[in-house]
């Protein structure tokens, strides 16, 4: 067998393997490998330099949304504030208005209670009036006595002189 007359070969062919194993080995330790460590540790710190600035910047963003809430709240609570004292300002603008128009109008209520007395007056003192023509007539067709005007009214008021 062909393959069988090579054992003689193989102590050379071990002795070389040896030898290109030693020198690639060498020149992986030497050359390749650190350039690949290095990579590796350059990546490494990208990745870590990469977590740290995206830590920061969550903090960061989370101290700009507390700080965002924050306005958010403090201008809420300034909008009731404002709304509170235009509120206030409109209740008492309207409770102003309201007691002006309340004494306004007791006034116009007193004038016009006044307005009427003074017709009532008027009118008592017009029947008054009439009812003494009225009587002085009537006692001029009934009984065909003159009577003066004075002692008409009297009568008709009722406040007449007795026997006179």
């Amino acid at each position: 067998m062909p393959q069988l007359e090579q054992i003689s070969t193989y102590a050379s062919q071990i002795f070389w393997l040896v030898v290109v194993f030693a020198v690639l080995l060498g020149v992986m330790l030497k050359v390749a490998l650190p350039r690949v460590q290095g990579i590796l540790e350059e990546r490494q710190k990208r990745i870590d330099d990469d977590l740290a600035r995206a830590a920061a910047l969550r903090d960061e963003a989370e101290g700009v949304l507390r700080a965002y809430e924050q306005a958010q709240a403090d201008a809420r609570a300034e909008a009731r504030r404002l709304l509170r004292e235009q509120q206030e300002a409109a209740a008492t603008e309207a409770a102003a208005r309201h007691a002006a128009l309340g004494e306004r109008l007791a006034g116009d209520a007193a004038a016009a209670e006044a307005r009427i007395a003074e017709a009532r007056r008027e009118a008592l003192a017009g029947i008054e009036a009439a009812a003494g023509e009225v009587a002085q007539a009537m006692t001029a067709r009934l009984i065909g006595v003159e009577v003066d005007a004075a002692e008409a009214a009297a009568a008709a008021a009722g406040t007449g002189r007795a026997g006179a």
